[in-house]
C-alpha cells in the first residue's frame, strides 16, 4: 500500500463488503498495516459473515447486522490483547468477509468411465456428468481448512477439489444403489439427494455443504446403446421368423435400388416365396365343383382316368443357419435373401436343410449360389 492507502486508513472507520462478483466465497478487507479503530464501524449484511483473525489467531465471527468494535462486542480479541489503556488506539487485526450464499455455478463430469455390475448386462462402463451447489456452514473451519492467509479466495480454488470428490463417490454411490441400468434414468433424484448427503458428511471438517446435487445424465458406450435398441426391437417383433422376414422387407427397397445379379436373385427369391405362401393358403380349400349332369340311362359314367389327378405341390425347403455359434431359421428362400442383405448370411456362414448328413459353408450349397452371387469372398491374409 502507498501513502495515499496510509492516510486513508487513518480516517477511514466503515469495514464492510459489497460483492461485485459471483465467484468470490472469502475477501479480506484491506486495511494499511491492518491497524482498525476502536469503535469503527462493522457491517455485515445478509448472505455474509465476518471473521476476525488477531495475530494468527481466530478471534470473533459476526452474524449479519452493524457493530461497533469495541470490547462489549469483541469478549474474545480483548482478552486476547488484555488492553490495559481505554482500548483508543488501533489494534493489529485482520477482517475476512465471508459468503454464505449458494453457489450454483458448479459442473462435474467423469473423465474416465465407471465401471458397475448389472444384473442383465453384466459389467457395464457409464459416464455421467451434471451440476452441483455449494455453500460455507462454518466460516472459522473454512479459513482453517483451505483459506489460510489468501486475500481472495474464489469458486475456482476449490471447485477441482469438489469435482474429485464427486467423482470418487459416484461409483460407490451407483453400485450401492443397487438399481438395473435400464431404471438408473427413472432414479437419477434419489441418487442425487443420496449424493448430496454423502458429499456434505465428507466436508464437514472444511465448512462447506452441498445443498444440491444434479444428474443431468448417465450414458453407456455406443455397443452397449446398440445392443439395447437390438434388444427392444427384437421384443417388439416377438418372434424370430417375424423379424427375419421384417429384414427381408426392408432389403427389398435396398435391392430394387441396385439392379443386378444379387437384386435379381431377391426378387426371384421374394416372389417364390410370395407365390409359395398364396398357393400354402389356397390348397386347403376344395376346388368348387361343376354341377353333375345326369348320365344318360344305357350309357354308365366313366370313371376318372389317373393320369388326370395333379401330383402333391412341391414342399419349400427350410434352412437354418449358424450365425455367432447360435442356430437360428428355419428360413424360407426368401427370408434367406433378407439374412443375405442384413450381412448375416455369408459365403462361409454353415447352413443346413433336411437331407442334409451335416453343416455346409453356404458357398457349397448349390441351391443357394444365386443368392450368393454378389457376396464377396473373405479377405485373403493381410502381410
Amino acid at each position: 500500500m502507498g501513502l495515499m492507502d496510509r492516510i486513508r486508513g487513518e480516517f477511514i472507520d466503515i469495514i464492510e463488503w459489497t460483492d461485485d462478483g459471483r465467484d468470490t466465497i472469502v475477501w479480506r478487507f484491506p486495511r494499511y498495516g491492518n491497524e482498525i479503530k476502536m469503535g469503527a464501524r462493522l457491517v455485515v449484511r445478509e448472505s455474509q459473515v465476518a471473521v476476525f483473525v488477531n495475530e494468527g489467531r481466530l478471534a470473533d465471527v459476526y452474524q449479519p447486522g452493524t457493530y461497533t468494535l469495541s470490547t462489549q462486542n469483541m469478549p474474545v480479541l480483548s482478552t486476547l490483547k488484555g488492553w490495559k489503556h481505554g482500548f483508543e488506539s488501533p489494534f493489529k487485526a485482520e477482517v475476512y468477509f465471508v459468503t454464505t450464499r449458494q453457489f450454483t455455478d458448479f459442473k462435474w463430469g467423469t473423465q474416465n468411465p465407471v465401471i458397475l455390475r448389472d444384473a442383465e448386462f453384466g459389467m457395464v462402463r457409464v459416464r455421467a456428468f451434471g451440476t452441483f451447489a455449494a455453500k460455507v456452514v462454518d466460516a472459522a473451519a473454512l479459513l482453517r481448512e483451505l483459506v489460510g492467509t489468501d486475500p481472495q479466495f474464489r469458486t475456482e480454488e476449490v471447485g477441482e477439489h469438489l469435482r474429485q470428490l464427486i467423482v470418487s463417490k459416484l461409483g460407490s454411490a451407483l453400485g450401492a444403489s443397487g438399481v438395473p441400468l435400464l431404471d438408473l434414468a427413472a432414479r437419477q433424484d434419489g441418487i442425487g439427494q443420496q449424493l448430496a448427503g454423502t458429499l456434505t458428511q465428507e466436508l464437514s471438517a472444511t465448512g462447506i455443504a452441498i445443498p444440491r446435487f444434479y444428474i443431468e445424465n448417465i450414458s453407456v458406450p455406443p455397443e452397449v446403446e446398440a445392443a439395447i435398441d437390438t434388444r427392444s426391437r427384437m421384443a417388439i417383433t416377438g418372434n424370430l421368423d417375424d423379424y427375419a422376414k421384417l429384414q427381408a422387407a426392408d432389403a427389398i427397397p435396398i435391392a430394387a435400388a441396385n439392379p443386378g445379379t444379387g437384386g435379381d436373385a431377391l426378387g426371384l427369391g421374394v416372389g417364390m416365396a410370395l407365390g409359395q405362401r398364396i398357393v400354402q393358403s389356397t390348397s386347403g380349400a376344395a376346388a368348387p365343383q361343376a354341377p353333375a349332369q345326369p348320365a344318360p340311362a344305357a350309357t354308365p359314367a366313366p370313371a376318372p382316368a389317373a393320369a388326370d389327378v395333379p401330383p402333391p405341390l412341391p414342399t419349400a425347403p427350410r434352412w437354418f443357419i449358424a450365425v455367432g455359434g447360435q442356430q437360428q431359421g428355419p428360413y424360407d428362400e426368401s427370408a434367406l435373401a433378407g439374412q443375405v442383405a442384413a450381412g448375416h448370411l455369408t459365403r462361409t456362414t454353415l447352413v443346413w436343410r433336411s437331407g442334409q448328413a451335416a453343416w455346409q459353408p453356404a458357398d457349397q450349397v448349390p441351391e443357394l449360389a444365386s443368392l450368393l452371387a454378389d457376396v464377396p469372398p473373405p479377405l485373403p491374409p493381410q502381410g
